[in-house]
């Protein structure tokens, strides 16, 4: 068995190593000499020549009285407060200069026009000043002075006050003035004006209420003039422009077509059902949808139904943040028709008369209100097809209870020119850029 026996290296070879080193910390490998009490004391006397002689360059050959070195020991007691305040303070001597005198003498001169009045002293000279005088004079009693100011006597009538006369205002043309109310006159006095905000929204520019916020923002100019006041007023034949920024703006919002189950409410949440604005979320968003909008939690922001599908019913619902879109389905000069496909049964069983079919079409009155014609006909022998423009409350069934039928089931089929199409129940869309209702 061979054994291996390490050797020790040359001690040449370890100073070299140990001289290649490098130290740990410091400069050197060895620790820093420390100088002795000599070399200590001739430093310090060498700091003090070169601080001596910074001093004379600096006060020359005595410095000042409130000068203290650094190393002295300084009095730590908090000096007594000095009363700063004007009376205390003697007043700071001026030089007076020839020229300043000269300045003064000048302005004088232009105050006064000549010689100032003999109670008028100069800054500086307290002599013949009343003020100082009377602060120098010592106190009389006022009633053994017979100087001094008569006492107040409330029998005494009261002098008139003094009037001040302010300077005529220059004279103006009448004509100007006319001319100036015609200008200020408010539009409301115009005749055939309107609010701006109706006029937006009878152009479909905006609703009234978008309208508002962006007249308050100043989006909004009428003639290339800027108006922000609230319930401004214009003529038919005026110009009215929107930003660029409130164009942005409308262009955010969305516009969401639902077809909406059995049990679902249009609007709030009422009697335990839950609205149908609960059902747009990405899980029942519709495969098919070629919109190309991305859903963002912003747009269930201020998305309202436009427009009423009862809890019953189902079919086509819209729900919209733009304006406009509900001002052209539920406004009141809306003429957007409307199609339902309506399950009906009679009470006797047999087939509705001629008569009630017309009647259905025109002539029928709903709370005390005329309806509107509508488009009644049979699709099969137990399903009609409604085309309205109208939208009141529960409408088709209430016009059929007037005819002696019964409703049985009513589906939405068709919003002005948007159909339902194979959109699934419970299932929604987006409306998109190239789509519209009229």
């Amino acid at each position: 068995m061979a054994t291996l026996k390490l050797k020790n290296p040359p001690a040449s070879a370890t100073g070299s190593l140990s001289a290649q080193r490098t130290p740990v910390r410091g400069v050197g490998a060895g620790v820093n000499k420390r100088p002795t009490l000599a070399e200590a004391q001739a430093q310090r006397a060498e700091r003090e020549a070169r601080y001596q002689e910074q001093l004379r360059q600096r006060f020359g050959d005595r410095p000042p009285a409130g000068f203290a070195r650094r190393d002295e020991p300084q009095n730590t007691r908090p000096a007594p407060r000095q009363d700063r305040s004007p009376r205390a303070q003697p007043p700071r001597a001026r030089p007076d200069t020839p020229e300043r005198d000269a300045r003064y003498e000048d302005q004088l001169r232009q105050r006064f026009g000549g010689a100032p009045p003999p109670e008028f002293a100069r800054r500086g000279d307290t002599r013949g000043n009343p003020r100082t005088d009377a602060r120098a004079a010592p106190r009389t009693d006022p009633r053994s002075d017979p100087r001094a100011a008569p006492r107040f006597d409330p029998r005494a009538p009261r002098p008139e006050p003094r009037q001040q006369h302010s300077p005529a205002p220059p004279q103006r043309d009448h004509r100007d003035d006319r001319d100036e109310r015609h200008q200020r006159e408010p539009a409301e006095h115009t005749p055939g004006s309107m609010r701006l905000s109706k006029r937006m929204s009878e152009l479909g520019i905006a609703s009234r209420r978008e309208a508002d916020e962006w007249i308050a923002a100043g989006l909004v100019r009428v003639d290339d003039q800027i108006v922000k006041e609230l319930g401004s007023r214009v003529v038919v034949g005026q110009r009215i422009t929107v930003d660029a920024k409130a164009r942005y703006q409308q262009a955010q919002r969305v516009t969401v077509l639902i077809n909406k189950p059995v049990g679902f409410v249009s609007g709030q949440a009422e009697d335990g059902y839950e609205p149908a604005l609960v059902l747009v979320t990405p899980a029942n968003q519709w495969r098919e949808d070629r919109s190309g909008t991305r859903f963002l939690r912003e747009h269930l922001r201020s998305l309202v139904p436009a427009g009423r599908l009862d809890i019953d019913s189902v079919g086509l619902l819209v729900l919209t943040q733009d304006g406009r879109v509900a001002k052209q389905l539920v406004g009141e000069d809306s003429e957007v028709e409307k199609e339902y496909l309506v399950r009906v049964a009679t009470a006797n069983g047999k087939h509705l008369p001629e008569a009630s079919l017309a009647l259905l079409c025109h002539g029928l009155e709903l709370d005390g209100e005329a309806l509107r014609p509508a488009l009644v006909e049979w699709v099969n022998d137990d399903q009609l097809r409604f085309v309205l423009q109208q939208g009141k409350k529960r409408q088709i069934r209430r016009m059929c209870e007037a005819v002696g039928m019964q409703v049985l089931g009513l589906k939405r089929v068709r919003i002005g020119k948007l159909m339902l199409g194979d959109l699934p129940a419970g299932h929604w869309r987006y409306l998109r850029i190239d789509e519209s209702f009229v």
